[in-house]
C-alpha cells in the first residue's frame, strides 16, 4: 500500500508529465490543467490504497480515459449548442443571410482554425504513423508507445516492462529508426 508521502511525491513527479499529455490531446490550457487534476483526484480516491508501484500505470489509465471523457463532453455540449442555436432566432426575423460559421472565430492553433486540406494530411500522416506503430516487434512497440506516447521516463518504462534500461533504450531506438525509415519510403519526412 501506497503511504501518503508515497502518492504525494508520485503525483508531484507526474504532474509536469501529464499536464504536456493533456495539453497535446486537448490543445487548452485550461482544459488541460482540469484533466490533470481530475485524474489526479480520482487516482487518490479510488487507488490511494494500491501499491506504490502499480501507480505509474493506474494513472495513465485514468488520464487517458479523462482526456476521452472530456471529448466526449465536448461532443455533447457542441451538439445541444447547434440544436438550439436555431431556436434563438424568433419568428418574422428577416435576417435570413445569417450564418453561424461566418461569426465563429476559430483560435490559431486549434483544429478548427486548420484549413480542410491541412486537417486531412495530418489524419492521413497519423493513420500511416499509427500503421507503422503496429508493424514493429511487441517489445519495439511497447517501449516505442511508453516513452514517447505516454511520455513515461526510461526507469518508468523499464519497470513496466521487465526489463534494464538500457533494453528499454534500445528499444526505443530501433523503432524510431524503422519508423523513420518505413515513412520516408511513404515520402513522409517528420
Amino acid at each position: 500500500m501506497a503511504t501518503d508521502k508515497e502518492l504525494n511525491d508520485f503525483l508531484e513527479n507526474v504532474e509536469r508529465r501529464a499536464f504536456k499529455q493533456a495539453v497535446y490531446a486537448v490543445r487548452k490550457d485550461e482544459s488541460a490543467l482540469d484533466i490533470v487534476q481530475d485524474a489526479m483526484i480520482k487516482l487518490a480516491e479510488k487507488y490511494g490504497d494500491k501499491p506504490a508501484a502499480e501507480l505509474p500505470m493506474l494513472f495513465q489509465r485514468i488520464l487517458q480515459t479523462t482526456i476521452l471523457d472530456y471529448f466526449r463532453r465536448e461532443k455533447v455540449r457542441n451538439t445541444w449548442v447547434s440544436l438550439f442555436s436555431g431556436f434563438s432566432r424568433r419568428e418574422g426575423d428577416d435576417d435570413d443571410d445569417f450564418d453561424i460559421l461566418a461569426s465563429y472565430a476559430a483560435e490559431d492553433g486549434s483544429a478548427a482554425a486548420e484549413s480542410s486540406a491541412d486537417q486531412l494530411e495530418r489524419e492521413q500522416t497519423l493513420r500511416l504513423i499509427e500503421e507503422e506503430v503496429q508493424k514493429l516487434p511487441t517489445r519495439q512497440r511497447e517501449a516505442f508507445l511508453m516513452r514517447y506516447w505516454q511520455d513515461m521516463d526510461v526507469a518508468e518504462t523499464a519497470e513496466a516492462m521487465g526489463c534494464s534500461e538500457g533494453s528499454v533504450k534500445t528499444h526505443c531506438s530501433r523503432a524510431t529508426h524503422a519508423l523513420a525509415a518505413a515513412l520516408k519510403a511513404k515520402g513522409i519526412t517528420l
